[in-house]
């Protein structure tokens, strides 16, 4: 109960020293309305790379008879959110701080079936002339030290409102069903409370280990595929060939 009692207290002193601060109560004030309309923007950002995702999703399927993409995800950060990153890493409270120094308000998750799909679809977002990259950090060839693995594109991407065009950026995430499913269930275990020190280490080794298997699942799936897609290509060819044969004979008897 003590050591209760003192988080709470850290607690209460963090609010009202930071939250509660005359800085934080007038950027509040002032930046309510111009906020809910910089997030609108963020949402508006999201809606055209989802659309630019679904165009290539059908595309492929139109062309090859095959959907790379499983599902696509977004959110929006939070006010709470955005502001906690304000100050974790010391920023001016202002929303031009916000917009030039904060790169991951807006995120789309784009969740793959094979590895390979992953950066098919990240280099036809990246051709396109409306799309630029600004960071790209390649969690797959360079996995994180907990075993996570991604593609995340920090890219901008123009919104036309009434007046204006207006560049927004936006956090892309490209993942297989495979990494997705490791990283979300390591989310919610990362956050666990009240466990012991010991347990915390061999926990962190397994999810290791988790890691590495998932990554072994995907290469292995990604195998067969090529294995069957190899497979169904050579019988076309053997068809045509059949066909080519019958015709000929056909055209000269």
């Amino acid at each position: 109960m003590a050591f209760e009692n003192y988080l709470e207290q850290i607690q209460d002193k963090f609010i009202r020293e930071n939250l509660m601060s005359d800085e934080f109560l007038d950027f509040l004030q002032g930046s309510r309305m111009p906020m809910d309309e910089l997030l609108a923007y963020y949402r508006c950002a999201i809606m055209e790379i989802e659309t630019k995702f679904k165009v290539l999703n059908e595309q492929f399927s139109l062309q090859y008879d095959r959907n790379p993409i499983e599902t696509i995800k977004s959110r929006v950060k939070s006010t709470e959110g955005i502001i906690r990153k304000i100050r974790r890493k010391n920023l001016p409270l202002s929303l031009d701080s916000v917009e030039q120094n904060i790169r991951d308000i807006a995120g789309v998750r784009v969740i793959t079936s094979f590895q390979d799909d992953i950066y098919l679809l990240a280099e036809c977002l990246l051709q396109q002339d409306d799309i630029t990259l600004i960071e790209k950090k390649d969690y797959i060839q360079a996995p994180k030290d907990n075993g996570y693995r991604s593609l995340h594109l920090i890219v901008e991407v123009p919104i036309f409102l009434k007046n204006e065009k207006r560049p927004m950026k936006v956090e892309v995430q490209l993942r297989t069903i495979a990494m997705d499913f490791w990283a979300s269930l390591e989310h919610k275990l990362r956050y666990k409370k009240n466990i012991p020190e010991t347990e915390t280490e061999q926990l962190a080794h397994e999810l290791m280990e988790c890691a590495q298997i998932s990554a072994s699942l995907d290469r292995r799936m990604e195998d067969i595929r090529n294995r069957i897609t190899k497979s169904t290509e050579a019988e076309k060819e053997k068809s045509m060939s059949i066909g080519d044969v019958i015709f000929h004979k056909n055209l000269f008897h």
